[in-house]
């Protein structure tokens, strides 16, 4: 008994230390420390949410906006505490409302949305293959050993992903591949609970509206504001002004040292890509403090959003216009094997691209319905074939080697060279000229201003002959061609002048890898292996128009700040080269591409033209097919403002690219006068 009453006694004591012990923590939180944990407790409910920043707009050479942003809403999916299965069925009912709506989901996963299925993979560095980007794509792919199915089709794959994701019904059903592009693209981008992936952007507002209506039944799916590219004049300038789109996993790594989220709009193309670091505006940021009942109840923190810069091109867009019209109306009445082209107008005086068309193209307001039929158009109508291009110069390359023959004394400005049909300095080699395999005739003796009228092969045959590869290189590269012209676009290529170093890159067969005489004669005509852009070729025409001076190419005229309007940097004519050409040699080649307008091969499209012009047409052979047609023009003649350069992929002969050219030069000098029309700076003075 003793030991029960002792035993009781201490239970006593060990319990009123620890209620007296309870009642000094709770002392020491409520009164001595109260404050402080009221503070950590408020500063717990803090939030801070970004406010998305507009990207800058896109102008033309007058101010009119070509691009510019409207907000639209978008669907970002979070990881939630829900099961594989139940995640599925989440997915499917946004999927099913965003569809029948009229919106889309935005996936990365590189297959066909309908059956059958095929890769879709985008041929971004121009090769001409997608090989490459498809090797890339299995070898950084998490789920598919490219060592073991690098070579399984797009079936397989798809059949693959089904399995991991669990996702249940017929792998044919287009809904069933948008399950499966939603929880890839979810995948790929490392979506968390604190990560959300966007998967619809622009959505329609009935979508939102449904979507709002059963969040309680969605875990994991939000709307958000953002805004969304719109396009004024849509299909107008496309390759041009470029694309947007979400940032890709690569793009974010590259990129999120800059501030970039993983749900970024990023540029992918064309102004949009060059001028990323002006275009895009700096995000800001909203802070609240919310009590214990989710109600704002301060503002704690807030940073407005700084817009992106806008950008004012040297485009006009009546000329744009006008240029883009006629380069497709041209093509399709050629008809035939002819479905591809391009064209560039540039000032003489400055280097400021005026106008730039590639065909086919597309309407960018409406890629992301398009995609899939524009990756399978064999056509190729997302590359920019007036900088991506890559042709034979044909006979427009002839003024050139006539400059470089007069200014290295191998030409003198009073020698005649005979055509008698066939050139028959080599024993082993004799080309002829195009007038004796067409006619069976020659052109006789020939000046310098009547070989380039008649584009005489024999006589070019000759003074390419004397010139050698290693004087036309030199003079092909004073004038930008095989070089980069400068211009605002990461797609433009290089082009390559015909030589002995760049033969033996291209061409496989050990034999013919050697350089010969016959080379030389060729290239000296525009053929051979040379390969130009048709930016490079309108550059070189605005060159030899001015007397000798190369421009670096412009697109952008100036960019300005969207806040105040103060220049953030301004693009003035740039000099690149300044070529050395006599003002007698100049003049004869002036004359004789006078002569091709008025008496020659494109007097048929300049016939009663108001203005004198200077042009010279070029026909380009090629492997199969009909030939390329070249032609590249300035005017007026005694005072160039403008070159053009257009090509016509088998487009016959060089005379049919004349009418692009006169098309481009009545918009210019002749425009309309209407009220509506565009400010008209550019009016040519036709008074004597």
């Amino acid at each position: 008994m003793p030991n029960s009453k002792y035993r009781f006694m201490i239970l006593k004591i060990v319990m009123a230390v620890m209620v007296v012990a309870i009642f000094a923590r709770l002392f020491e939180l409520q009164i001595i420390d109260g404050r402080k944990y009221l503070e950590t407790a408020n500063a717990r409910l803090s939030t801070s949410v970004t406010t998305k920043a507009p990207r800058g707009d896109i102008l033309d050479c007058y101010g009119n906006p070509l691009v510019g942003n409207k907000v639209g809403y978008s669907v970002v999916i979070r990881k939630s505490d829900i099961d594989n299965d139940e995640l599925n069925n989440v997915i499917s009912k946004v999927v099913e409302i965003l569809y029948t709506t009229g919106s889309s989901i935005d996936d990365s996963l590189p297959i066909s949305e309908t059956t059958p299925y095929s890769f879709t993979f985008e041929d971004k560095n121009n090769s001409g293959s997608t090989d490459d980007e498809k090797e890339q794509w299995f070898e950084s792919n998490k789920y598919i050993d490219k060592y073991i199915n690098s070579s399984m089709s797009a079936d397989d794959v798809m059949y693959t992903y089904q399995s991991i994701y669990g996702v249940s019904g017929s792998l044919y059903d287009e809904h069933i591949r948008r399950i499966i592009g939603v929880r890839y693209e979810a995948d790929v981008n490392g979506y968390s609970a604190s990560t959300p992936v966007t998967i619809a952007t622009d959505i329609d507002i009935s979508a939102v509206t449904q979507l709002k209506e059963l969040r309680d039944y969605l875990p994991g799916i939000d709307i958000s504001e953002d805004y969304v590219r719109t396009y004024n004049y849509p299909g107008l300038a496309t390759h041009i002004l470029g694309r947007v789109g979400k940032i890709s996993s690569e793009e974010y790594e590259a990129n999120s040292s800059k501030g970039y989220g993983i749900n970024d709009i990023i540029g992918k193309q064309g102004i949009e890509r060059w001028a990323e670091e002006y275009l895009r505006g700096k995000d800001g940021m909203k802070g609240t403090s919310t009590n214990i009942d989710g109600e704002d109840v301060e503002l704690i923190e807030e940073v407005d959003p700084v817009p992106g810069n806008y950008i004012m091109l040297t485009i006009d867009k009546d000329l744009q216009e006008t240029l883009e019209k006629s380069l497709e109306s041209k093509i399709k009445s050629i008809g035939n094997d002819c479905n591809a082209g391009a064209a560039v107008v540039l000032d003489v005086n400055t280097g400021d691209c005026l106008a730039m068309a590639s065909y086919p193209t597309y309407d960018m307001s409406r890629f992301d319905e398009d995609y899939a039929s524009l990756i399978e158009n064999k056509s190729n109508p997302m590359i920019n074939r007036a900088v991506s291009g890559l042709y034979s110069p044909g006979s427009t390359f002839k003024p050139l080697a006539a400059i470089a023959g007069v200014q290295t004394n191998n030409l003198s400005l009073n020698e005649t060279i005979e055509c008698t049909g066939v050139y028959r300095y080599f024993e082993d080699y004799q080309p002829v000229c195009w007038i004796w395999s067409e006619n069976h005739l020659t052109h006789g003796k020939q000046n310098l201003t009547e070989a380039i009228e008649n584009s005489c092969n024999v006589f070019f045959y000759e003074l390419g002959r004397r010139l050698g590869i290693d004087k036309l290189d030199e003079y092909a590269k004073k004038f930008g061609l095989g070089e980069y012209t400068g211009i605002e676009l990461t797609e433009e290529a290089s082009g390559h002048m015909a030589s002995p170093e760049y033969k033996a890159e291209v061409v496989e067969d050990v034999v013919s890898r050697d350089w010969f005489d016959g080379d030389t004669i060729q290239a000296a005509i525009g053929q051979s292996y040379s390969l130009f852009t048709p930016v490079q070729l309108a550059n070189y025409c605005a060159t030899l128009a001015n007397g000798g001076t190369r421009y670096k190419v412009n697109l952008i005229k100036s960019i300005r700040s969207s806040v105040d309007g103060s220049l953030v940097e301004e693009f003035k004519p740039q000099v690149e080269e300044e070529i050395d050409i006599s003002e007698e040699a100049l003049q004869m080649i002036h004359d004789g591409m006078k002569k091709v307008v008025d008496e020659g091969s494109a007097s048929s499209i300049f016939e009663g033209y108001p203005i004198q012009v200077g042009g010279k047409t070029g026909t380009a052979q090629l492997g199969s097919g009909s030939n390329n047609a070249i032609f590249m023009a300035f005017a007026p003649f005694d005072d160039p403002k403008i070159a053009v350069a257009v090509v016509l992929e088998h487009g016959v002969r060089g005379t049919n690219a004349g009418q692009v050219a006169r098309d481009v030069f009545d918009a210019y000098f002749f425009p309309e006068t209407d009220e509506n029309s565009a400010d008209q700076t550019n009016n040519y003075d036709l008074t004597p």
